[in-house]
Parts: structure tokens; sequence; C-alpha cells
């Protein structure tokens, strides 16, 4: 497996062995001891969502129980959009995204304390992500997809989002997650 840094702290692109052949491909999508050696895992909760063409969710976070996500597109392809709302992070309220595709096999590491969301490329797109955390709908915190701040570049306008992502604040005055600093527990990533 390979692993990429991004322009994020602490947010890697993982890249799995795809074994194909004249039948399909096999890819390793989780092995406990391989990720727990770049810190990740102990998850509570895998969910999977199914979003169409156009279709933005997020940008969503819990605020006083942080989750780490991995992200692994199970169907299509995906925009997927990391914000990073750390106090002490060297890269605080910074965003960055990547196209993830179900053939290209690539997985996102979100650490905790950061903003996550995405926008379906494909007529269907099946998202799976694994959560350290139980998702607490009490907790959650959110902010506008389109915030001018942030200025993201969504690929297919107009979107379709949900009223409540419509109505979430902007980042200046969305309540930031409880953690405060990048993770140092983790090494590098080769």
């Amino acid at each position: 497996m390979k692993v990429e840094a991004t322009p994020l702290a602490d947010v890697v692109v993982l890249a799995p062995e795809v074994h194909a052949d004249a039948r399909g491909t096999l890819i390793e999508a989780w092995r406990d001891g391989r990720y727990a050696a770049l810190g990740i895992g102990g998850f509570a909760q895998r969910n999977l969502s199914t979003s169409r063409r156009g279709v933005v969710r997020g940008l969503h976070y819990q605020r006083t129980r942080s989750q780490g996500k991995l992200v692994t597109v199970a169907h299509g392809a995906i925009y997927d959009v990391v914000v990073d709302l750390r106090r002490d992070s060297p890269t605080f309220r910074r965003w960055w995204a990547i196209e993830l595709t179900a053939v290209g096999a690539r997985q996102l590491w979100i650490p905790p304390g950061c903003a996550h969301g995405f926008q379906a490329l494909t007529g269907d797109a099946v998202v799976a992500y694994d959560l350290t955390v139980a998702y607490d709908p009490a907790d959650e915190g959110a902010v506008r997809w389109d915030d001018p701040m942030l200025d993201i570049g969504w690929p297919i306008m107009p979107a379709i989002v949900s009223a409540r992502d419509s109505a979430a604040p902007s980042l200046a005055a969305a309540p930031l997650p409880a953690v405060t600093a990048a993770r140092t527990d983790r090494p590098p990533p080769p």
C-alpha cells in the first residue's frame, strides 16, 4: 500500500494494491495491523451513502467528540473535500480536495477535527466511510458548502444540496471542534 501526503496536516491518501485479472479486481480495503501502524483504526461505525450526480453532502464534523474518517468509494466517483478546523494545526482553515473513484481504489484518511464533504461526480456514487467515534446528531457541526471564505471549486454547478447543508453557518461563524492540534502520534508517510 502506498501512503501519499497531502497539503493538509495529517490528511493522507492511501492507495491499496489492486489485484486484477480477467475476472475483475480484488482490493485489500482494510488490514488492522497495516492501518494501525499509520495511526488509523479503532472504528466505531461504518456508513454507506448513495448520491446521484451533482449532490453535495457536507461539510460536516462533530464538535466535542471529533471523528477520524476513512473514506472509500465503492461505486462511481466523488470530489472529496477536507477542511482543517484544528486551531493549532499548521493548515488551520485550509481546504483540499481529491477525486476518489471505485476503479482507482484510493482511500482518504481524515483525522479528527476536520470537516468533510463530497460531491457525486457519477450517476450513482456509493461512499463507505468508517468513523472512529459513533455519529451523534446533537454533536454535529457544519460549515456552509459554498462559503466564500473557502471558495471551494465544486466541479458540478448548480449543485444539489440539502436544506440543512444550505443553512449551515459560514466558517467564520461555525463553532470549532474540540480538537485543537494536529496529531503527532502517527509516523509520517513513507
